[in-house]
């Protein structure tokens, strides 16, 4: 494409016209076939988690940062310890400089809040707003109160809290399209009618209405006195580079219940991303909810006759991929500093709490955890063995900036005040929060035996010693420390050796339900439905009739039948996979988490994500080629397509001389990268990671930002 370049140099330009494959093809390619030879690497993981209780370092009294080599925490987190972080004012990993700017996602938040008075206006004159709880946050970022104040709201409820009194004639629902919630607008409705009351209702869904929602309303007797509405609030940006959908109920209800509702907002979410950003010239994927939205996806794109042709696209590829083609590295313990904050403290809609024990004061403070913090964002990805001595010297430097006004005359000083002296301020503050934030991380991580958990999860990811393994999960159940983080070890356990023997499944599954009580026994229904935590033998029985029975169907009703064998047992492979894209590095003297050579360093140089991996290779080869071994062992599904294509498996049907002439280089380096039932913090680290190794920009598309945590309690049906 002649001149889209500026003033690149020939040797900038992408050799074979796909910026992405490129880009990743000019670095060293990954290991495809690598093995993974066990020699020294239990040596190096008991090294990496050797006991850093008696090196904690000793936090400096009012809020000082820690000594310099805090060796407690990188020997706590995988790191070799007692050498203090190089100076640098960013992440070690710098990568290449010239990795494009992400796009300008504020667009989605005013489409968002638009809509949303546009609908309030509809039900003119003062109203009550009743909002569900899990709608919030996300609304916090889209409209404050005082926006809806202005759009005559008068009072604030949270739906299922009962109103008071109220003389408003007017009440609107700003809810999910739930059967729960519509029991208890129809509840209201029908309270009001008994007493004479009359009032409107709307009811206004998000992101969708669903047909179930309005039958539960006719059954109650209420269809025809309320009016309904959809926000089709599908998209909120969290950051410059992640945006979520804010549905965490995808997870389980796909994945486990096999519904399908949700893929329809999905293939929304695509084309509105799609029509803003696009047209994306190439889409890959992996998974039947990936193929399935991907599919309606360019359904709608052909109905409303491709809204976004013909426009210099901002994103050049989209990646999809669903969560049950790694569960794995979702069970790991995170170590990253944005992952370990998200495990502790549980990071919500892009913001968390702070607590009295981080703030040094009576009171809990709200925080946004974003880019435009500019400690976090130096911090965030990297791993926590790191994140002390960083603290320590933007400290010194902090200081330093306070310390040069004490030369400084009356006019020099006021510049300082009025230019300075409140961003000082305000990075103070930051820094301090930060620093509070690790000290009751460390404290918390000590009280779990953090380091042999540690040590556990890299043996089970390694497959040594998985019988000491299993003992230190037995003892882990017996010693009742934690219900989630018992079942996230047994499930990691169970992935990673393709399924448990029957005899360690029935004493595992004893010794918990003894320990945490018999009502967790539908607990572990779903997980060996879902395929967390299964029984070898089972596995392998009802692999071998899923395979028949795929071969079989080919039409999308009748692939809920094989949706519900996947479920019931899916095997990992994980070892045939690992061993195949070189998940385990090869140790080469001790993996230095200041300079990390790979994306292993999120989990201290033990094991390379492997969504991360299949998304590496993929876009490196601008195709699945190569990968048939790897997409087998996963359970293909897996497709690329180029432009407005049809859906054509492993081909990859144009050309590169097309793409060249029809878009520009720098968005085919801007990588859109959709996880389908939810992506964690860990994942994010390790393609920013790829991304600034590789001059690439991922940016994430989740159904949620998820966790091994949020996963477990997505699954248990007791409250632990």
């Amino acid at each position: 494409m002649g001149g889209a370049g500026g003033g690149r140099s020939p040797r900038d330009e992408p050799a074979a016209g796909d910026g992405a494959a490129a880009a990743l093809r000019g670095a060293r390619p990954g290991p495809v076939t690598a093995g993974a030879g066990k020699g020294g690497r239990a040596a190096a993981a008991n090294k990496r988690a050797q006991s850093w209780l008696s090196r904690l370092p000793v936090m400096l009294r009012r809020r000082a940062l820690p000594p310099r080599g805090s060796a407690g925490a990188a020997a706590a987190f995988g790191g070799s310890g007692g050498r203090a972080a190089p100076r640098r004012p960013a992440m070690a990993f710098a990568g290449r400089r010239d990795v494009p700017e992400p796009p300008d996602f504020g667009i989605l938040k005013r489409l968002a809040r638009d809509q949303l008075i546009y609908l309030l206006e509809q039900l003119p004159g003062k109203k009550d707003l009743f909002i569900e709880a899990d709608l919030m946050s996300p609304l916090d970022r889209i409209a404050n109160v005082s926006i809806l104040k202005q759009h005559e709201v008068d009072k604030l409820y949270k739906v299922d809290s009962r109103p008071a009194l109220s003389t408003s004639d007017q009440f609107c629902f700003l809810v999910r399209p739930r059967i729960k919630t519509m029991r208890y607008i129809a509840d209201i409705v029908n309270a009001d009618k008994m007493s004479g009351r009359s009032r409107k209702y709307k009811i206004i869904f998000s992101p969708q209405k669903f047909y179930a929602c309005e039958m539960v309303l006719e059954e109650e007797g209420v269809f025809g006195d309320v009016t309904c509405d959809e926000w089709s609030f599908y998209l909120l940006p969290l950051d410059e580079d992640i945006i979520s959908m804010e549905l965490p109920e995808f997870f389980r209800d796909y994945f486990l219940e096999g519904d399908h509702r949700w893929i329809n907002s999905i293939a929304r979410a695509l084309q509105l991303l799609n029509s803003l950003y696009g047209p994306f010239s190439k889409a890959y994927g992996i998974g039947r909810c990936a193929k399935m939205s991907y599919e309606l996806w360019r359904d709608l794109e052909e109905e409303s006759e491709g809204d976004g042709q013909g426009r210099r696209p901002e994103i050049g590829n989209i990646f999809l991929m669903d969560r049950d083609t790694d569960y794995v590295t979702a069970l790991c313990s995170q170590v990253v500093y944005e992952g370990l904050v998200d495990d502790t403290f549980r990071i919500k809609c892009g913001s968390v709490d702070f607590g009295p024990d981080v703030t040094s004061s009576d009171k809990s403070i709200k925080v946004l955890l974003n880019a435009q913090d500019k400690v976090f964002s130096q911090i965030r990805n990297e791993h926590f063995s790191s994140v002390f001595g960083f603290l320590s010297q933007k400290s010194r430097n902090l200081q330093a900036q306070y310390d040069r006004r004490r030369g400084m005359d009356i006019k020099q000083m006021k510049n300082f005040v009025s230019q300075e002296l409140k961003g000082l301020k305000q990075e103070h503050r930051l820094l301090s929060l930060h620093i509070g934030a690790c000290e009751s991380i460390m404290k918390k991580k000590t009280k779990q035996d953090f380091q042999e958990m540690i040590k556990a999860e890299h043996s089970l990811l390694e497959g040594f010693d998985i019988r000491e393994s299993t003992s230190f999960i037995e003892e882990h159940i017996d010693r009742q420390v934690s219900p989630i983080e018992s079942l996230r070890l047994m499930c990691l356990l169970s992935i990673t050796e393709n399924g448990l023997v029957p005899k360690d499944y029935r004493s595992l599954k004893t010794q918990y339900l003894q320990s945490y009580g018999p009502e967790h026994l539908l607990t572990f229904h779903n997980l060996k439905r879902i395929g967390l935590l299964t029984e070898q033998s089972a596995g392998e029985t009802l692999t071998a009739v899923e395979s028949r029975v795929s071969k079989l169907v080919t039409d999308r009703a009748a692939g809920k039948i094989t949706d519900a064998f996947n479920s019931l047992a899916r095997r990992s492979n994980f070892r045939a996979i690992s061993k195949k894209l070189g998940l385990i590095p090869r140790v080469d003297g001790e993996y230095d988490l200041k300079m990390p050579r790979d994306m292993a360093y999120v989990f201290s140089g033990a094991y390379i994500p492997l969504s991360c991996k299949i998304i590496e290779q993929v876009l490196e080869r601008r195709g699945w080629l190569g990968l048939e071994e790897v997409v087998r062992l996963l359970n293909g599904n897996e497709f690329s397509v180029s432009g407005n294509a049809g859906l054509n498996g492993n081909e990859f049907s144009v050309s590169d001389s097309s793409v060249e002439d029809n878009l520009a280089w720098e968005s085919q380096r801007i990588v859109l990268a959709v996880f389908l039932g939810g992506c964690t913090f860990s994942e994010i680290a390790a393609l920013r990671f790829l991304g600034k190794e590789r001059g690439c920009k991922f940016i994430f598309l989740t159904t949620a930002i998820t966790s091994s945590a949020r996963m477990m309690e997505a699954m248990i049906e007791a409250k632990a």
